[in-house]
């Protein structure tokens, strides 16, 4: 599987991506088992929080880029596979915790945006790597980025592709704990316990608040820029920007 599942405490459900060898980039069968998994913790009443993290040593890395035949229609895909599973985080009643042990770039640094709350790793990044390929954030980041830092650091970060380390996600309110690498985990964990023993119905409407005075078109900001990729993915840019992560060199970007 490329998603494990878990309930390592009472409560608590664990959702692993579990492709280390690729640094759990998203394929699709991945898409398809963090969607079941989700859905899975999302109706368990068993279940009062979750928490999401990555095998080994990231995150997650993105999308697979050597999947791209998989992509088809990549709007449709981004508002169906990569919109499903963001949705269940977004409108699942119950806390969803990311514990960021390593990278989260692209669609992975969406997914932890996306959680309610999250803890990072000393030695994790954040990494909107979208224009190095010659593509634009999806995955509701434009929407994520702005809220919370200001378009303009938002807006520079995309472009710029520019990772963004523990200490920093902390001070722009990105995250909300940093602590030691090999903590990660073990402190998302016991952090999930502590709510869990939380009114549940209390964690929910307030949730259900704070969602909907926060993320007032976030639905239409994922649309958009799902038509904007599916633009930017035809472009021979991105077949160079594709070409050069896989030959280890810099792209040469041509503008078409």
């Amino acid at each position: 599987m490329t998603v494990t599942y878990e309930t390592p405490k009472d409560g608590v459900a664990l959702i692993t991506l579990n492709r280390p060898d690729k640094l759990n980039s998203f394929n699709r069968a991945m898409r398809a088992d963090t969607t079941t998994a989700l859905a899975r913790a999302s109706a368990d009443e068993a279940v009062r929080v979750v928490v999401v993290t990555g095998a080994g040593r990231a995150f997650c890395a993105g999308a697979d880029v050597s999947a791209v035949d998989e992509m088809g229609n990549v709007e449709d895909v981004l508002n169906t596979e990569y919109a499903g599973f963001l949705n269940i985080v977004q409108s699942t009643p119950k806390p969803v915790i990311a514990a960021v042990n390593g990278p989260a770039a692209g669609i992975g640094m969406s997914l932890a945006l996306t959680c309610d709350l999250r803890v990072m790793g000393e030695g994790a990044y954040l990494m909107s790597a979208f224009a190095n390929i010659g593509l634009v954030p999806d995955g509701g980041l434009s929407f994520l980025l702005t809220r919370e830092i200001g378009y303009a650091r938002a807006y520079q970060l995309a472009i710029e592709a520019e990772k963004i380390d523990a200490e920093r996600a902390l001070d722009w309110g990105l995250v909300n704990r940093v602590v030691p690498d090999a903590d990660v985990l073990g402190n998302a964990l016991d952090w999930a316990e502590s709510l869990s023993a939380r009114a549940p119905v209390a964690l929910a409407l307030t949730k259900r608040s704070f969602r909907a005075a926060a993320q007032e078109g976030l639905k239409t900001a994922m649309a958009y820029e799902a038509m904007l990729q599916r633009q930017a993915i035809v472009t021979e840019d991105c077949a160079e920007g594709v070409a050069a992560l896989f030959q280890k060199r810099k792209p040469n970007f041509k503008g078409r």
